[in-house]
């Protein structure tokens, strides 16, 4: 037990919450005695690359789980689209009338609305998705009370420093939950839009195509600048484990096989438990080792040594190196360097490679022993190609989990009741609307914006070169993720702007109202960045105190239309401009900022330093303008332009802007 020194009490050790992405891995998650399990169902999940679950089964899994005393927490953390509210809000009537799981993990407002109105009797916690990245936002999101939000799940990419400062601010009532391990992304969790760019797969609706992953250019180099190794915070829980408002350690993984989840809860286990035992200490990090996951990065732990995450120097691809692909007048094969069972599964490369394929071994073979590879009609991969081995089934534990499923068996399938009806937004639709303004928004006020509103990123050179009669007409942007040690300093510029007789700002998350003293002095928007995506989102914005709305570039045209149609704020849109692929914190090594970074397709980026924040732009423009007419019809009255200085080195490409307006997002 942890000491809390602001009661003086023991706090109970922190919970380890192991994921799970297909039937096998809960019950691994169960074997290994798990304090709670977190999983997607069949729609609205931030990974549906998993297997993940139909309603009937979480059911007869989660009463499984209560018998065992494990809690079970369902993620409906995806951006929810206006069409699809009536299928949410009868997911969301279903688990709360027949699977009774233990919370819900959302990043959209309007899935925290609906199962307010459904009555649902668990709790409901704030993906990282969320972003809610400073200390501030927690006092605000408490009082929100309309949100009903009892836990926070904090970035990766915060220090233990940094984690400390969000729990000294953390309110009575609110707890936080943090990543100890597992797959970091080279972005700000919903800060991504890399994946959409490039297709419509979006990460917010959990489809990513993880193009941070590839393999790129730049001046001649090339190497993955931007995959990350995995974060292991491992020895260093111990540090983590005298925070008492970190009340969950959490694992990722719902992409992961069972092994995973059953070493890595083990693990975590013994690092929690036993600190100061240097042979759990050490057990623990051998079943790290095998638990078939990335090397391991503590990324930004620990202030005083931080380590970069991205290095073209380790390998990135997911899994443990079995071997390298040599060649033989007989075939191609690897000598492994550890022994393989039979139902291995292997990864011969990478996923963008093109002789990239998945071999599961048909019978055991020894430590350094040999084992052929079947091409399958695939090009053949060249010597040197790593091998990774991603999956295995030991006896011992598919002997526990076909226990489990036996005692899953005995658990009748419960019928479920019938969908809910329409979801009522609440509050009525916009009846008039007001005047249509194009809005630039840029880094400077622009030349010929003498007069009129403008939009300026909100900065310390920004609050200097504009003049102070100005003020009152320029919308001044907050950036789309601020971390704590730059709070006060955000706070401090928002009340010099305020002193200066500035009134509209935009917000690009909605806890950025816990940086203003009085949200009534001021007139807020919601950002781009919020991904406010459908009217019931729009709604809860209203509440909380938004004027108007920027929806979610992330929308196809029948989508902004249906938006339009029921919202109850004024909407705007990001018309056309230099919108980015991503925002991280993350400044790639072998990357210089200002000149053309090359995908394998040939697509140009490049990438600038503001303030904390790295941001990756396409050398492609966002690009609506044509729909305008169409637009002003549905009842958009706000027209965002967002330019960026292009570098003298990078070449902007004449291309269609369309984004997801034509293919909409699945």
């Amino acid at each position: 037990m942890n000491h809390d020194t602001e009661t003086g009490s023991l706090a109970p050790p922190p919970a380890i919450l192991a994921p799970a992405g297909n039937r096998a891995a809960f019950l691994a998650a169960l074997a290994a005695g798990a304090d709670a399990v977190y999983c997607g169902l069949k729609d609205f999940s931030a990974r549906m690359a998993a297997k993940n679950f139909s309603l009937e089964e979480m059911a007869a899994l989660t009463r499984l789980a209560h018998d065992r005393g494990t809690k079970v927490y369902i993620t409906l953390n995806t951006l929810i689209k206006p069409d699809e509210l009536d299928a949410c809000g009868a997911v969301i009537d279903c688990l709360n009338r027949q699977v009774r799981p233990d919370g819900i993990i959302l990043q959209d407002l309007a899935v925290a609305a609906m199962a307010r109105r459904a009555g649902f009797g668990g709790e409901l916690h704030l993906s990282t998705l969320a972003n809610v990245t400073f200390p501030e936002a927690l006092g605000f999101i408490r009082s929100a009370d309309s949100m009903g939000i009892r836990r926070v799940v904090l970035p990766r990419e915060l220090s233990i420093d940094e984690i400390r400062q969000m729990a000294e601010a953390c309110p009575d009532g609110l707890d936080l939950e943090a990543f100890v391990h597992g797959a970091l992304c080279y972005a700000v969790s919903g800060r991504c839009y890399w994946s959409s760019y490039m297709g419509g797969k979006s990460g917010l609706r959990g489809r990513c195509v993880q193009p941070c992953r590839r393999r790129y250019t730049q001046q001649g180099r090339a190497g993955r600048f931007f995959s990350c190794q995995d974060l292991s915070i491992d020895v260093l829980a111990k540090v983590l484990r005298t925070i008492p408002k970190v009340s969950v350690w959490k694992i990722e993984g719902r992409k992961k096989g069972p092994h995973y989840v059953y070493y890595t809860v083990k693990a975590y286990q013994k690092l929690r438990d036993h600190a100061g035992d240097a042979a759990q200490r050490k057990d623990a990090l051998a079943l790290l080792e095998w638990s078939l996951g990335r090397t391991g990065t503590h990324y930004n732990f620990l202030p005083q040594r931080p380590q970069n995450p991205v290095s073209t120097e380790t390998q990135t691809g997911s899994g443990y190196l079995i071997g390298r692909v040599k060649g033989a007048s007989d075939g191609t094969y690897l000598d492994s360097r550890e022994a393989l069972l039979a139902g291995d599964v292997l990864r011969v490369g990478y996923e963008d490679d093109p002789w990239h394929t998945i071999v599961r071994v048909g019978k055991s073979v020894p430590k350094k022993g040999r084992l052929f590879i079947r091409r399958k009609g695939r090009r053949i991969p060249p010597k040197g190609t790593p091998v990774f081995l991603t999956d295995r089934r030991e006896k011992a534990l598919a002997e526990m989990i076909a226990s489990l499923e036996a005692s899953l068996a005995g658990i009748e399938a419960p019928s479920l009741p019938p969908a809910a009806g329409r979801v009522r937004i609440p509050g009525r639709a916009l009846k008039s609307l007001p005047p249509q303004l194009d809005l630039p928004v840029g880094r400077r006020l622009p030349p010929r914006r003498a007069k009129g509103e403008a939009g300026l990123w909100l900065s310390a050179e920004a609050l200097k070169a504009t003049p102070k009669q100005r003020f009152p007409s320029i919308w001044w942007w907050l950036p789309p993720v601020i971390w704590p040690d730059e709070a006060e300093r955000w706070a401090g510029m928002i009340a010099s702007v305020r002193r200066r007789r500035g009134r509209v700002f935009v917000l690009n998350a909605p806890w950025q109202m816990g940086l203003f003293r009085d949200i009534k002095a001021v007139k807020l928007w919601a950002g781009p960045f919020c991904n406010l995506a459908n009217p019931m989102a729009i709604h809860a914005a209203k509440t909380l105190g938004f004027h108007g709305c920027i929806a979610s570039p992330e929308l196809s045209a029948e989508d902004y239309a249906g938006l339009a149609r029921r919202s109850c704020l004024p909407l705007g849109i990001v018309l056309s401009g230099n919108w980015p692929l991503c925002i991280s914190r993350v400044m790639p090594p072998s990357v210089s900022p200002g000149k053309a970074i090359l995908s394998p397709r040939g697509e140009a980026a490049w990438i600038e330093r503001y303030g904390e924040n790295t941001w990756v732009y396409p050398n492609w423009r966002l690009n609506l303008a044509p729909e305008k007419e169409a637009l002003i019809q549905a009842g958009y009255r706000l027209f965002v332009t967002m330019d960026e200085p292009v570098p003298p080195q990078v070449r902007m490409k004449d291309r269609p802007g369309w984004w997801n307006w034509k293919v909409g997002l699945p």
